[in-house]
Formats: C-alpha cells, sequence, structure tokens
C-alpha cells in the first residue's frame, strides 16, 4: 500500500493521508474488511507524527470508511452502495465545479461544454 506524502503540497498532512485512502477505498483498491496499517506503523513508514496519522483515521472512521477495533486494529467497512454513489458523486460535482470556472474564465460557451462532456463520457476522445 503506497501513501505518497508531499512536502510541497497546499494540503496538511493528515488530509493527504485521508485522500490517498478514500481514493483506494472507493476505486475499489483496498476491499472490505481489508486491513490497513496501524497508525503507528504507518506513521513510523511516513516518518509523520502518530497524532496526524490518528487524525486522518478518525475522519476516515468518521466517514464510514473504516472501523477500528481496539486491539485489533483498522479495516476497511464494509460500504454500502449508496454511501459510495453519495461520495462519487460529491467528487464528480467539485471536478465539474472547477470545470465550470475555467470555462466561463476562458470564455467557453455551455453548449460547447455539454456536449465535450457528452464526447468524454462516452468514451470518444
Amino acid at each position: 500500500m503506497d501513501i505518497i506524502i508531499s512536502s510541497r503540497s497546499e494540503k496538511p498532512i493528515y488530509e493527504q493521508i485521508e485522500t490517498q485512502f478514500r481514493d483506494m477505498i472507493l476505486s475499489g483498491r483496498l476491499k472490505p474488511g481489508e486491513a490497513i496499517p496501524s497508525m503507528r506503523m504507518l506513521a513510523k513508514n511516513l516518518h509523520v507524527s502518530l497524532i496526524t496519522v490518528k487524525k486522518a483515521y478518525e475522519n476516515l472512521s468518521a466517514a464510514g470508511l473504516i472501523e477500528t477495533v481496539v486491539g485489533r486494529g483498522s479495516c476497511v467497512a464494509r460500504l454500502n452502495t449508496e454511501l459510495i454513489r453519495e461520495e462519487n458523486l460529491r467528487r464528480i460535482e467539485d471536478t465539474l465545479n472547477q470545470a465550470c470556472t475555467l470555462a466561463r474564465e476562458a470564455g467557453i460557451e455551455k453548449d460547447t461544454l455539454k456536449e465535450l462532456i457528452d464526447i468524454l463520457y462516452e468514451g470518444e476522445l
């Protein structure tokens, strides 16, 4: 499992960890029930504070993405399909919002943007 921390990123380290786990879980690279590294082990491997990793794990747990059992460690939670769908919709909305902002700034018409989305969705590029 590769978690990569960038010291050049504007995101805090805990958020980088959280985002990478979230992406691996929602994409299916990490399966429900699959163990993830202990907080201590991940902190040691990444050369970061245990508190930093703990914050990332707490956020993932609060989002329902991982489960932590005292004495047994943490694993990927059994996700319901609605949670996955909602999270993916949120991520798509964020990306489309960025695309719309860029299109407006560049003077690209809404119809042109819609046409591009249709083409990309159908995999024609």
